[in-house]
């Protein structure tokens, strides 16, 4: 299979990377097909070329760009964005950091919002009801001791205890 990807380049601490068609089986920054530009992520705004023509080219050939490539050529509007991957959260880009406090700030609502949570050392589920359930070890002295005979397991060497019908 034919990919579009980035292909790393630079020395240490200073990347820059060519994006490249290249066989999937080939090293990420081994050999390649064909160059159709480069993307340098080190100066602010990011350098960024594109050979728009010859990636549309190779889309049509069947190639599949790489997660990395796919949101390169999204920013660039050369490919529409995938709305399955839009619906996950971004991360806050702005130094201010904002969108982190009222992120932070929702999951403290939701959780002073009513939920109360059992106190240390509770074993006691609740149900949707907000009744409280029996625990396992309790289940079939409750079921005895409300007259429902049906429910309660009986105790090991008592009749009934092998299975055998009634």
């Amino acid at each position: 299979m034919v990919k579009i990807r980035l292909k790393r380049m630079g020395t240490t601490k200073r990347p820059f990377y060519r994006l490249v068609v290249a066989d999937s089986r080939s090293p990420r920054d081994g050999r390649f097909i064909e160059a159709l530009g480069f993307y340098d992520p080190l100066p602010r705004p990011a350098s960024v070329r594109i050979d728009e023509e010859r990636v549309r080219e190779w889309l049509r050939r069947g190639a599949r760009p790489s997660d990395s490539a796919r949101d390169l050529l999204v920013a660039q509007g050369i490919l529409a964005g995938d709305p399955r991957r839009a619906a996950r959260p971004l991360e806050v880009v702005a130094g201010d950091g904002t969108a982190a406090e009222e992120t932070a700030g929702t999951a403290a609502d939701s959780d002073a919002g009513g939920a109360v949570e059992p106190a240390a050392g509770a074993s006691a589920a609740v149900d949707p009801a907000g009744e409280a359930a029996p625990s396992a070890e309790t289940a079939p002295e409750a079921a005895v001791a409300s007259g429902d005979a049906s429910e309660a397991a009986p105790a090991p060497g008592e009749p009934g205890a092998s299975g055998e019908g009634e």
